[in-house]
């Protein structure tokens, strides 16, 4: 049986906060715990007039990816509320050679 993983193409998270606020609605976490936790990284100046900022969501050890969803077919519920559509579901020999066309703004997480 294939073990599944989260694939997050943060080049198109926009820091919106929604796969936070799905992930707590879903699973009832309390306010000062976290599913998934949105970091920020910079901006810094890397060099004359480019910068780098970057919103990467990060899954804790509260993650579980929702298998209870996905074992009924649907999506975990940060990857169904993202709203830059920036997070995806598979095996993960699949998001593994995904990764690989991406780029380097390409994390996954296996819980």
């Amino acid at each position: 049986m294939s073990r599944n993983g989260l694939m997050i193409d943060y080049e198109y998270c926009t820091g919106c906060h929604s796969c936070e606020v799905a992930c707590r609605n879903e699973r009832n976490i309390p306010k000062d715990k976290w599913g998934i936790k949105m970091t920020e990284v910079g901006p810094w100046n890397v060099e004359g007039d480019k910068w780098e900022w970057n919103f990467v969501p990060v899954p804790t050890q509260l993650c579980d990816l929702c298998e209870d969803r996905v074992a009924k077919g649907e999506k975990p519920a940060c990857a169904l509320h993202c709203l830059g559509q920036c997070m995806e579901v598979g095996p993960v020999e699949e998001l593994a050679k995904k990764m690989a066309d991406k780029g380097k703004k390409v994390v996954m997480f296996v819980p």
